[in-house]
Parts: structure tokens; sequence; C-alpha cells
């Protein structure tokens, strides 16, 4: 029979030399995974001897335990007493007061029949998402100033539309690797999709199944693989797996074998984000919520009732990884092309995409090692501050080495948020877009239906702009419909 525990005895394991953990009313001991926690032994420790589950649950997918600690750490689960104080202090605890305005904000929300546009999803989701999951969702890098570039950089191309053309049958499909899609973009990999909705990715997997496009999961989905795997539709919905490589082969080759056995037909090896980018909004919520709470109860004394205060090292500087660093803490950062490629094919006959293709070399590069794709990618302007936006960098391709579109498949992500946008994208030779932000906005802010919403939006504005440019099949959309100025129109008053 299983051991139990009481939350006296549990109490008692709270240090570096001893350090047990509730979630979900089981016990683990986390004590020799200390060193080897990505986001640091700081923030474990901050819960020894306590219930982390709220802290646990919106940032690991459920089978983490399990991948990570051996089967003698599960220790057991709190017995009857305990479980029912643990319930009992969750349900009495006081509401912050950034969980105060989400709960007016979710109850103030607009039906999704008033939603018109990607713009109007994310004003809603800015408004619901908790403090902390906007900061992850939307920080960028430094002054983000390739973030606001990427989106901006759209409007300096302009379209050469035809007319007098039949476009009544307009057909906006297209195929991503020779998978089916209804129109020509893909939810592209972003991480940690519960902090913004209980469901998490299986909302996107379920919206994408019924609108008929493809999700590309992040190696730091908040859902397992499997429980992706498990939202699909039907087994032959497809599914494209984001690898973050692990700089230990084995790890990473463990990795890609479990999606490849769960029946995922691509992997996007992504490779611009090797370490953390600097992400002052994501590091600086704690400071946020800190402050907001002093401002309610000036008690100098920490409450279970209160946020977590910044976490500091043994020197007291406050962690700078925030959300996100921990995330990619143990990637390779020596991956080559001699290497790697090579490697990952003797892993995989799956088709291999390399996602983070910042200038044109290097789409040259991944031609040459026998790549199936490039996604032409900054990382949402996450990364490194000044990478050129994507839509400029698949323009230079498309004037430079126009050779490369005829070897591989070339997709971009990164600011798009128009229908206009995704065509002037494939106007230059991209095969499709990915999105990733905005799925994550509308799944934060309407669930699925909100997925389904935003590609119902998309479709329509892609239809439309194909049909006013002259075109009825994704295949007539070519460089001469699209010109590159050097100005910059005025930004809409709307």
């Amino acid at each position: 029979m299983p051991r139990t525990f009481s939350l006296d005895e549990v109490s008692k394991h709270s240090s570096p030399s001893s350090c047990w953990v509730i979630i979900n009313n089981k016990v683990y001991d986390v004590t020799e995974f200390l060193p080897d926690h990505p986001g640091g032994a700081k923030i474990i420790l901050k819960y020894g001897g306590k219930d982390a589950t709220a802290a646990y649950e919106p940032i690991h997918p459920p089978d983490a335990l399990d991948k990570n600690l051996a089967p003698e750490k599960h220790l057991g689960a709190l017995d009857s007493a305990a479980a029912s104080a643990v319930q009992e202090a969750a349900q009495n605890r006081r509401k912050t007061q950034d969980e105060l305005r989400v709960e007016a904000a979710l109850a103030a929300k607009p039906p999704l029949s008033r939603i018109l546009s990607l713009w109007d999803i994310e004003e809603v989701a800015r408004k619901v998402l908790s403090y902390k999951a906007l900061a992850y969702y939307s920080s960028a890098a430094d002054e983000e100033t390739t973030y606001e570039e990427n989106t901006r950089a759209f409007s300096r191309y302009f379209f050469h539309p035809r007319v007098m053309r039949p476009v009544s049958q307009c057909d906006p499909s297209t195929t991503i690797l020779g998978f089916k899609s209804s129109i020509p973009i893909f939810v592209s990999g972003a991480a940690l999709a519960r902090l913004g909705h209980p469901l998490g990715e299986a909302n996107i997997t379920r919206g994408a199944g019924r609108t008929g496009i493809i999700q590309m999961v992040s190696s730091n989905a908040s859902l397992s693989y499997a429980q992706i795997a498990e939202a699909r539709l039907t087994p032959s919905q497809p599914l494209f797996f984001q690898l973050y490589k692990h700089r230990d082969d084995r790890i990473a080759e463990e990795r890609v074998r479990e999606v490849v056995s769960l029946g995922y037909n691509a992997i996007f090896l992504t490779v611009d984000a090797i370490v953390a980018g600097n992400r002052e909004r994501d590091i600086r919520a704690p400071f946020v919520l800190d402050e907001q709470e002093r401002e309610v109860d000036n008690s100098t004394e920490k409450t279970p009732d209160q946020p977590a205060k910044p976490e500091k090292d043994e020197k007291g500087n406050v962690n700078l990884l925030g959300t996100a660093g921990a995330l990619i803490a143990n990637d390779d950062m020596d991956m080559t092309w001699e290497k790697t490629i090579p490697w990952l094919r003797s892993v995989t006959k799956l088709p291999i995409v390399i996602k983070g293709i910042q200038c044109v070399e290097d789409a040259v590069l991944a031609a040459e090692a026998g790549c199936d794709g490039i996604l032409i990618s900054n990382h949402g302007g996450r990364q490194l501050e000044y990478a050129l936006p994507c839509i400029d960098v698949l323009y230079r391709i498309r004037k430079q080495r126009p050779d490369v579109f005829d070897k591989m498949e070339v997709y971009i992500d990164g600011g798009v948020r128009r229908g206009t946008d995704v065509l002037k994208a494939l106007c230059l030779g991209a095969t499709a877009v990915g999105l990733g932000r905005p799925f994550l906005y509308a799944q934060s802010a309407y669930g699925e239906e909100g997925v389904v919403k935003a590609v119902d939006i998309l479709q329509g504005e892609i239809v439309r702009g194909m049909r006013l440019l002259g075109v009825s099949n994704v295949k007539q959309l070519v460089p001469e419909m699209v010109e590159h100025v050097n100005w910059q129109p005025m930004t809409s008053k709307l």
C-alpha cells in the first residue's frame, strides 16, 4: 500500500539537503534534482516542504516528473487530513490584485461575434491574461525594436494587383511538406499555452484540426507531447515538432524518438535560441506583482496569499532568467551544419526544417545541407535585438539567391497579423507563414473557439486579398505582384 504523509512531516524537508514538494496531493523528493533544474534550485526551494501545485502546473507538462525523477523519488500521497487542509487553504486563499483584475476582465469580455481581426483578439487577451502570462507572451529582447519592426516591416511592401481576371472560384489551400493545409498558414511553436488557459495546447490542436491547418508543437509545451497528440481530431491530423536540441545528444535523441513514436510529422530544429534573449518585460513581472500587493498590504511578512517575491541568488542578485530563460538553459550551444544535421538525419527520417534563419548566407547553407525547408524567424523579436524583420530577410533571399526556393520550402514567422501579410510573403516565394503569439492570445481569450475564430478571420482576409490581387490559387502569387518601398506609410487612425 502506498505510503501517506502528513503536512507536518513534509514541512520538515525544505532544505537543499532534503527537499520535498507537494504537487496534486502527491509528495516528491526533488533533492537530487535541485542542481539540474533548468530554472535553478532557488525556485524549487521556495516551495520546499509545501504545496507547489499552483506554481508548477502552468509551466510543466504532467509527464515532467516521470521523466526527471526516479520512481523511488515519487514518495507517496498526502493523508486525507493533509489533502483536505491543502484544498481548504487553496479555497480560502486571498486573491491577489491581479487575479481580481483578471476576473473583472473576463466578466466584461466581448462575445466572439464582435471580434473582427487578430488585433481585436490580442486586445481582449491582454486584458484577461494574468500579468505573468502576458509578460511572458508579449516580452521581446531589449527595447523590443525587432518585435515592433517585424510587424511594421510588412507595411513597406505594396501590391501590384491584376484586374479583369476570373476569381469567383478562389482556392487558398496549399501543402506544407506534403501535408494539406486549408490556408497557407501554420501555428508556429510557442511554449506554455497553459499560462493563458487551463487546456493550453490542446485548444490549439483541436482548433487547428477543425480548420484544417497544421500546429507546430514546442519542446517546451505545457502539455505532454502525448497529450497533444491525443487531442487531435483524427490520428491522421498532422503535427510538427519544434526541437530545442539538448546539449546531451542522448537526451535530445530520446525527445525526437518520442515524438516520432507519437506520430508527429516533421522536425523544426530551432537554432536561434541557444541562449535566452534579454526579455526585460518577463524578468520584471515579479517586481510589478510584488508592488501591487504592497500597495494593498504593507505588511513586510511574506504570507501564502501574496505572490512570490523576486527570486534572488546567494549574492542577492535578482534572477535574470525570467520565465523564458529557464526553458532553454540546457540547449546545445555548439550545433554546426557539419555535425548537427547529419546527427538528426541519423535519428529520424522525418522532414527537417531549420527554424531561426536570419540571413541569406545561412539559407544557402541549409539548402546545401539538404534540409527540407527553412523557417525565417528571429523568434518573434525575443532573441537578438536588431535582427532584421523576417519579411526583409525573405526579400533579400528572393533578390540575391532565388535558387533557394527551388531547393526547399521556405517559411517565415514573426509580425504577421493580417491576411495581406501572408500574401506578401507568398508573393516573395514563401510556401506558408507561421503565427505564434496570435494563437496563444486566441486560445487564452476564447479557448478552442478563439483558435477557430482566428483561422476564420485569416481565411476571409486571405481570400479577399487574393481576389483583389486577381489570383484564384496561391501558385499565381508571384514576385512581380509586390514591391518594396523605401518610405514609411502613415499608421492607421482606427
